[in-house]
């Protein structure tokens, strides 16, 4: 018998974001968790050399490569229905859950210890996971930012809402990457490249 849970994976590309917003330009979970990826990874490398930090950052950005995956079952739903109230945060916290259990069951039993960590957090891993809630909300940022380059009005609120979340975030290692990297999402090609 062969196993699914690779090709399921693989319509991650599928699911797209956003759905209730007007957006010049789709993303899906596939992109949308690269870039969390490489972000979360970044803040990991940041506390480890800036502030002192061990963190595993290749286990964290393998953890934000697979945090979106369940949604390859249950969809993207939208923030404001996810977090309207706490019975639908917990009624979808099941789901989410239930979702990936069923991936998980999709592979061989050798291989599930290797990838229940990355659908059941591990206590040993929650400031890890820290890490990449950051990263995801810094990737939505970067989203707002590029729908509102884009002259997009739609997304003039979500914009506004995002840069407060990320500064909100009590972390140096985002401290850091607001102020050292942040700006540059901010200009156009021809501000990056010029010399």
């Amino acid at each position: 018998m062969s196993s699914n849970f690779f090709a399921m994976v693989e319509r991650m590309k599928l699911i797209d974001r956003w759905a209730l917003m007007n957006n010049t330009g789709k993303e899906n979970i596939a992109e949308h968790s690269h870039t969390v990826a490489v972000i979360a990874h970044a803040l990991a490398l940041i506390g480890n050399k800036k502030f002192g930090r061990s963190y595993n950052a290749e286990r964290c950005a393998l953890l934000a490569l697979y945090h979106d995956t369940t949604e390859v079952i249950t969809g993207d739903m939208p923030t404001p229905v996810k977090y309207y109230n706490d019975t639908i945060r917990r009624a979808y916290k099941e789901i989410e859950a239930t979702a990936g259990d069923r991936l998980l069951a999709m592979l061989p039993e050798e291989f599930r210890p290797d990838y229940d960590p990355c659908f059941h957090p591990d206590p040993s891993d929650k400031e890890l996971w820290q890490l990449v809630k950051a990263a995801d909300k810094i990737s939505a940022l970067i989203k707002c930012i590029e729908e509102d380059r884009m002259g997009n009005r739609e997304f003039e609120m979500a914009l506004r809402a995002q840069e407060a979340k990320v500064e909100a975030i009590d972390l140096p290692e985002v401290a850091y990457f607001r102020k050292e990297f942040m700006p540059a999402y901010y200009l156009t090609l021809d501000e990056h490249t010029k010399s």
